[in-house]
């Protein structure tokens, strides 16, 4: 700092180039003009990287995180399971398991904290959609059905239609009913990985979807947001509504003689539900919903067909087997091939119509 000083002194001072400051001084052209140029006096305190013994073995352990996101949480690696592989690949591994435990939260922090979670403060105008199940007495008989849930984490408000299945036409009528109903559509909706929608999951995670859920999803306008694979907290709201409904709307077991007027009554409930105050806001859950329909989308009024054609050839009795099912058409279509034009309104598996090939 001295030098510094007295080369600032020489050049402001006493005026002198700074070639000649340099002959004087005995120091480098370069390192006078750097001198010369410096305005930043200030102490800078110099600090050292840290060392760790557990330096050499981390990219091992961040190897083993890393395949952890390609599966489902139950089966990823807790601290103590790396603690053991590492004692158990390196026979003289010289650290503790709370040094391993440090690192790996650390770790998981980095490697989860942007998978895409969503936010706390939901924005209004979106949905969450998911699947739940529960036992009913149909008709007189003990029987299990499922119900889709369409929440919404803006206002905690919700929406939920019973099927007999989880097949793409039950969620496809589930969210036409709901969207019917309330005259709008979400602009997003988050959804599971669900099979019937989902056909592959592609590098970067982009998904390739059925094209019946595309043409769904373009006639209504949504945008589809899927979860991370193994990650169904990211649509935490839906998962707390399955539940909440299983508890408030089927308990005791319900006693069903029609499944579409069933369903018209549960638009009802979900409304009246809404009357109660939000957990967390200071308005109710009905007051905040209205809120957030007006950023929703306007509901296409031309509606979707949704059913599902497919071929199937009857027997020499005119009966013909579907989905583990067997169905009678008519004797005159005996061992014809005919459509089956399959919804979800009745059962997963109705046959809603059915007519010759030729």
């Amino acid at each position: 700092m001295i030098q510094v000083h007295h080369i600032k002194y020489l050049r402001e001072f006493e005026g002198k180039s700074l070639r000649s400051i340099a002959n004087e001084t005995g120091h480098d052209f370069r390192t006078v003009k750097k001198y010369d140029e410096m305005d930043d006096l200030n102490e800078h305190v110099q600090r050292r990287k840290k060392t760790s013994k557990l330096d050499p073995y981390k990219p091992k352990i961040d190897e083993w995180l890393e395949e952890d996101k390609k599966v489902k949480a139950k089966q990823r690696h807790t601290a103590r399971r790396i603690y053991k592989r590492l004692c158990e690949e390196y026979p003289n591994f010289p650290l503790s398991e709370r040094t391993v435990r440090a690192y790996v939260r650390k770790k998981k922090k980095e490697l989860y904290s942007n998978e895409g979670y969503l936010p706390l403060d939901h924005p209004g105008g979106e949905a969450q959609a998911d699947f739940g199940q529960a036992e009913f007495i149909e008709k007189g008989k003990g029987t299990t059905l499922h119900y889709l849930n369409l929440s919404f984490p803006y206002s905690n408000g919700g929406y939920f239609q019973l099927f007999r299945g989880e097949n793409l036409e039950c969620l496809l009528e589930g969210l036409k009913n709901i969207f019917e109903h309330i005259g709008k559509v979400p602009r997003r909706i988050w959804f599971d990985n669900l099979s019937p929608v989902v056909k592959k999951i592609l590098d970067g995670g982009e998904r390739e979807v059925t094209e019946k859920f595309y043409r769904f999803c373009l006639h209504y306008g949504f945008e589809p947001v899927f979860c991370n694979p193994g990650c169904g907290n990211e649509k935490g709201n839906v998962e707390n509504k399955v539940g909440y409904n299983r508890r408030n709307f089927f308990v005791p077991i319900p006693r069903i003689e029609n499944l579409e007027d069933y369903n018209k009554e549960l638009l009802i409930l979900s409304e009246k539900d809404m009357e109660r105050p939000h957990y967390r806001k200071e308005k109710s859950i009905k007051e905040l919903f209205l809120e957030e329909k007006k950023k929703m989308l306007l509901l296409n009024e031309k509606p979707l067909d949704i059913s599902r054609v497919q071929k199937a050839k009857t027997d020499k009795y005119g009966m013909l087997r579907f989905e583990n099912n067997r169905y009678s058409v008519s004797p005159k279509h005996a061992e014809t091939e005919v459509w089956l034009k399959i919804g979800a309104r009745e059962r997963s598996t109705e046959i809603t119509s059915v007519r010759n090939r030729f």
